[in-house]
């Protein structure tokens, strides 16, 4: 048998499946892309997750794009963090080209152009439905994770959720967490000391610095309520298409903590939210995270393990994760280890540390007898891939060299009239994008501490007040006893006498003894 037929004949048994399956391209062996001989993900292997990788401008953005228009097509929605701004189109029909109509007919797939259903999220001030979560769903431990704290410092977050809980007071936002925070290291130390011990000022100013460096990542924004229910993201349109919810997050590139600290918190919230699923058919939602890397970028090891155990968990609720990024050494060892589907577009070797990159890429595949994986990587053209998946019963198919097909929908940005179109016709907008700052935590400690200082305030008048009543009483009675009165007598009659002598005028009883006086000197 000549080699290009037991190609064929492996490719064609490694990537035919029973069931529901979306086609990723043609497969290609020596620069010959073999019409007819395609390349396919089975529906029910998505939920183990997946990598898109390459070097800029490979295609990695648009093989993105294939994915989520052909999950939409199933009925399946997606989530897609939109980092470079460039996925919108996916909203509207492809005008076409005499070069996608060639690729396709030597792929075997007929082109048709196709708009998917979109939904447009923001977490800033992009246009769109607003994505908000409290504090408190964060939770103390997950909270303290985005905040790279130690085992003290978390425990000190600890109480604070704690002593929240315990005085009914709502953390909503940021402000919320430093009012309390900033109440119990002062106004209401002693109290706290009485009932959960002492902490550290030195620990309260680390965590302050903290929650104010995210603020300068503008996440007051994201804090606060209305929350985002998660079920919302799981939706299909009136055609039983699957809704493809981009995040625009083309302002947040320079703001990785505000970035990470979203996805972990929409992953964690999707698991604890979503019901038990076990091995389905279909996925329930597939979430695409582009540029990937700059989730990982300031990750701690707290934060990198989180994201750990909920991958491994995420898949039991239907869910399925695939990073999109420029090489899977981006990706930490733990997490790359389960990632089922596997999409290498081209990579570069310019530098001895592109080489050894190169090479390790290349050991994240399985062995082929058909290409020279190491080689093959430097020579792919755009819209080329070597491809990977989970068959059904989980077994990883054979590497193949993959022609991918074209996305149907534009693979160019919308324009601002036609974001304001879909914006405007949008329920989420209508549901999310309204402004709600209901009492909590900040309010009630500062009305509970203007309370107390007038109270302080009404306390000191009412002892001044009794002390000038005492003053006032004391003088009474003294000015009423016999020796206040013999002292009154005595005083007016010097003070009469020293008047009339100022006067000239002398009493007679006095002139009659100072006489007697003389006299007894004369005799």
């Amino acid at each position: 048998m000549d080699r290009k037929k037991q190609f064929i004949d492996d490719i064609t048994q490694s990537y035919t499946f029973k069931k529901r399956f979306i086609t990723l391209g043609g497969a290609v062996l020596d620069k010959e892309t073999i019409r007819g001989l395609h390349v396919k993900i089975p529906l029910k292997t998505l939920n183990r997750h997946g990598l898109i990788a390459g070097a800029t401008g490979t295609g990695k953005t648009k093989t993105l794009q294939i994915l989520a228009e052909q999950l939409s097509a199933e009925g399946i929605p997606s989530l897609l963090m939109d980092i470079k701004g460039d996925l919108s189109g996916i909203a509207m029909p492809s005008p076409g080209h005499p070069k996608i109509t060639a690729r396709h007919e030597a792929i075997g797939i007929p082109f048709e152009p196709e708009g998917s259903p979109v939904e447009f999220l923001t977490l800033s001030r992009e246009k769109g439905a607003r994505l908000h979560a409290t504090v408190s769903e964060f939770g103390p431990l997950l909270f303290s994770k985005i905040l790279d704290l130690n085992d003290t410092q978390g425990g000190i977050v600890a109480v604070v959720f704690k002593y929240a809980d315990d005085h009914q007071l709502p953390l909503l936002d940021l402000k919320d967490f430093k009012k309390v925070l900033q109440y119990l290291t002062n106004e209401g130390k002693s109290e706290l000391e009485k009932e959960y011990g002492r902490i550290s000022t030195a620990s309260v100013g680390t965590i302050l610095r903290k929650i104010i460096e995210l603020e300068q990542q503008e996440a007051d924004i994201f804090f606060g309520e209305p929350s985002f229910e998660v079920e919302d993201l799981i939706a299909q349109d009136e055609d039983g298409r699957g809704i493809v919810n981009i995040i625009r997050l083309t302002d947040l590139q320079d703001k990785p903590k505000l970035f990470s600290t979203f996805m972990l918190q929409q992953l964690a919230e999707l698991y604890s939210t979503l019901p038990e699923a076990g091995d389905t058919d279909v996925p329930k939602l597939a979430v695409f995270i582009d540029e990937a890397h700059l989730v990982f970028k300031e990750a701690t090891d707290a934060l990198l393990d989180q994201i750990e155990s909920i991958i491994k968990l995420i898949r039991s609720k239907g869910v399925g994760i695939f990073f999109c990024t420029q090489n899977p050494v981006d990706i930490p060892e733990a997490v790359l280890a389960q990632l089922g589907l596997k999409i290498q577009h081209a990579l570069r070797a310019f530098t001895a540390k592109d080489r050894k990159a190169l090479k390790l890429a290349a050991e994240n595949y399985p062995l082929s007898d058909y290409y020279d994986t190491d080689q093959l990587l430097t020579e792919l053209g755009i819209g080329e891939a070597i491809v990977s998946v989970l068959n059904e019963k989980g077994i990883p198919t054979a590497l193949v060299h993959t022609m991918l097909r074209a996305p149907k929908s534009r693979m160019d940005i919308l324009t601002e009239e036609e974001i304001d179109a879909i914006v405007a016709d949008s329920e989420l907008v209508e549901k999310y994008n309204k402004t709600i700052d209901r009492e909590s935590a900040y309010e009630i400690l500062n009305k509970k501490l203007k309370v107390a200082a007038r109270e302080e305030e009404e306390e000191e008048e009412e002892k001044a007040e009794k002390k000038e009543e005492k003053s006032s009483s004391w003088m009474s009675d003294f000015f009423s006893s016999p020796l206040a009165k013999q002292i009154g007598r005595t005083l007016t009659r010097e003070v009469t006498r020293g008047l009339l002598g100022v006067l000239g005028i002398k009493s007679t009883r006095r002139r009659s003894y100072t006489r007697r006086r003389r006299r007894r000197r004369y005799y």
